[in-house]
């Protein structure tokens, strides 16, 4: 790992441990938090001792894309055999195969919205989740739903699968938006193991334009509107942290042409070959000049200015985006 990379890890594992002790001053010594503090704790003294990387089981160093997914690895494949390796590449085929089942369909038309999805792993899965679940029964609406695991690979998708079958599940109880997600993270909370944690932003648009927004700790949705881009802010911390306390709801009016625009951190926080981020900053600047375009072409849109940015460095993160558009 060269200079530069040891750099911008370093900046990485500051940047969590200090979210972590903010987040440990606010909930008491939480020992989930505190155990998660002492991993980051021990990879920074990993990087200081020149350590980092080698894996504690035959001192090899571990490959530098599966560091980049998880910065806290400590072990890499040595054990495996080619037998093993060659199941385990067949196992995270068919992960991938049922985890693409469980997307919704990737254009949605409901209740007066149209709502189109990209959903791009980093690598054979992914710890993002994505969904779109329509509502009937006099009361028309469309819930979108997009979160990021904690952590990468297998681990990151099982939670995923976990996620998206707790909210079908608890969508069919037809309950206000803040109590949906309140009762998610109980439940999510009791059947993982730390430090796991999802950040999610779920959003339920009914057929009389009114949008409610509830943000657990997600990256903001943009809502575009008269051809400005404003953020929604968070309400809560990420479900999984802490296993109750309230999620708020922010509600506003989409009229006919205006959208919401949803995204993973893998879209902001993606790195030109610099190591310069991609930001919010140039993600608003595009959706302004865009905000009109339907939901599919403002997305390709979106896709096509990342991939320009980049400039041909590789994409180390899940990257999923939604546009959800109020058609009349």
């Amino acid at each position: 790992m060269d200079s530069s990379a040891q750099t911008r890890l370093r900046e990485q594992l500051h940047d969590r441990r200090h979210r972590l002790e903010g987040a440990i001053s606010q909930a008491g010594r939480a020992e989930d938090l505190v155990r998660l503090l002492r991993e980051v704790d021990s990879a920074l003294e990993r990087v200081d001792h020149g350590r980092y990387g080698e894996c504690v089981m035959c001192g090899e160093h571990v490959a530098e894309d599966l560091l980049r997914q998880n910065p806290l690895l400590q072990y890499c494949l040595c054990e495996l055999s080619e037998a093993q390796l060659s199941a385990l590449q067949r196992d995270l085929e068919l992960a991938a195969r049922i985890q693409w089942a469980l997307l919704p369909p990737q254009d949605l038309t409901h209740a007066g919205w149209r709502a189109h999805h990209r959903y791009l792993p980093a690598g054979p899965v992914s710890g993002d989740y994505c969904d779109l679940v329509t509502c009937n029964a006099g009361r028309d609406a469309v819930y979108a739903l997009l979160g990021d695991v904690s952590g990468k690979g297998v681990a990151a998708s099982l939670l995923m699968a976990r996620l998206n079958a707790l909210f079908r599940t608890l969508l069919d109880q037809r309950l206000p938006l803040g109590e949906l997600v309140e009762r998610a993270n109980q439940i999510f909370s009791q059947g993982v193991e730390a430090p796991a944690y999802a950040t999610l932003v779920c959003v339920r648009a009914g057929g009389d334009g009114r949008v409610e927004v509830c943000n657990a700790g997600h990256c903001p949705p943009l809502a575009l509107r008269g051809g400005q881009a404003t953020r929604v802010d968070a309400t809560g911390f990420p479900v999984g942290i802490f296993k109750s306390g309230p999620y708020e709801v922010n509600a506003l009016v989409l009229q006919p042409g205006d959208s919401l625009f949803l995204y993973t951190d893998g879209l902001v926080e993606a790195r030109d070959p610099r190591g310069e981020e991609y930001g919010e900053d140039r993600l608003i600047a595009l959706l302004h000049r865009h905000a009109d375009e339907p939901p599919g072409v403002l997305a390709a849109r979106c896709l096509r200015d990342l991939e320009k940015f980049l400039g041909g460095a590789p994409r180390t993160d899940d990257l999923t985006l939604m546009v959800v558009r109020r058609e009349a």
